[in-house]
């Protein structure tokens, strides 16, 4: 399908400069820009592939000054990055969602199945499920006993919902992840540990994604909570008892103790690690590998273990990267004083 310039400015309420009847029906980089595909550019890093380009429409910023010329037709827009992530969704939207049972998909003569459904081959659907219409569950995902899975939620292969889970609508969970398995409770005994048994649920809110081979634990009672809007990347930990507030994101490898409360509107770098029982206020924005060792009031930015701000975070590395010198320094002053009492 093909789009004009003048017809993507209108969608996203930009301004053409250049051939407003310029086409295009495909996405690239702009540094591997060909004719009929349109690209972008939002980090100033990459602005000297604007001359250059063979992109036929590219998506700038308003407040963005060339140098020279271009040959490319440009739509200048409030936020670049913004307006390409609009286009990605409606291009998304216009792919057939697929439809059917795969013959060789098992599901229980008491689960339900809405309408417009897919099933892929060997997906598993257990007892009392309930799948909410426009729903799609690829091959070799699993569907406990008693999960309720709202509508047009997508379960990409190889996915495990264990029973008594619940999934609002516009979920998406990616290939090998992992919902409800056991939280992590074990009481020490004189003779090694007995397990606690974990006899509650998740339940995941609208419009959550969770990226791959990430683990969403069951609490020990009630439920572990993920919030509408959430956005979990690969590889993440949220254990027993957790609630993620509505609209916090984490990227990879974060690591959420059992019992913790996050805020909404919260942003994680990179394995960031919370103790267990903490509680984190809304916007509180940790860099990539914060410690947490308890509570952290919100709207703060923080680095470093235990977390601090950006400013003091990089003088106390400085300083640390100094402690040898720092320390022979002392060594050699003490022996200069002690000199000195001697006399």
């Amino acid at each position: 399908m093909e789009f004009s310039a003048k017809q993507i400015a209108s969608f996203i309420g930009g301004k053409v400069e250049g051939d407003e009847n310029a086409t295009v029906n495909s996405f690239a980089k702009i540094e591997e820009g060909k004719k009929g595909a349109i690209s972008f550019l939002s980090n100033p890093k990459y602005q000297h592939y604007i001359y250059d380009t063979e992109s036929s429409i590219v998506l700038i910023d308003n407040n963005l000054k060339l140098d020279k010329p271009v040959t490319t037709t440009l739509i200048r827009v409030d936020n670049a990055y913004e307006c390409v992530a609009k286009l990605l969704q409606l291009y998304e939207s216009y792919k057939p969602k697929k439809k059917g049972v795969d013959p060789l998909a098992c599901i229980s003569q008491t689960a339900k199945v809405g309408n417009d459904v897919y099933i892929g081959a060997f997906a598993c659907i257990g007892d009392g499920a309930v799948i909410g219409d426009g729903t799609q569950i690829y091959p070799h995902a699993v569907i406990g006993d008693n999960v309720e899975i709202g509508n047009n939620c997508t379960l990409y292969p190889n996915t495990t919902i264990y029973q008594g889970c619940k999934l609002g609508n516009n979920v998406t969970i990616h290939a090998g992840t992992v919902i409800g398995a056991d939280g992590f409770g074990f009481a020490p005994n004189t003779e090694g540990y007995d397990k606690i048994p974990q006899i509650g649920i998740v339940t995941i809110e609208d419009n959550v994604e969770i990226g791959a081979n990430t683990c969403v634990d069951r609490s020990t009672m009630g439920s572990t909570i993920i919030r509408k809007g959430v956005k979990l990347d690969n590889l993440i930990q949220v254990a027993h008892n957790v609630e993620i507030g509505e609209n916090t994101v984490m990227s990879a490898q974060v690591g959420i103790a059992g019992s913790t409360k996050i805020g909404s509107w919260c942003m994680f770098g990179g394995q960031v690690g919370i103790a267990g029982h903490s509680n984190i206020g809304d916007k509180t924005f940790l860099g990539a590998q914060s410690g947490v060792p308890g509570n952290i009031k919100g709207n703060q930015t923080l680095i470093g273990t235990p977390p601090m701000e950006p400013k003091a975070y990089f003088k106390s590395q400085a300083i640390f990267r100094k402690l040898p010198e720092l320390y022979k320094e002392i060594h050699e002053l003490k022996k200069e004083i002690e000199e000195l009492k001697n006399k």
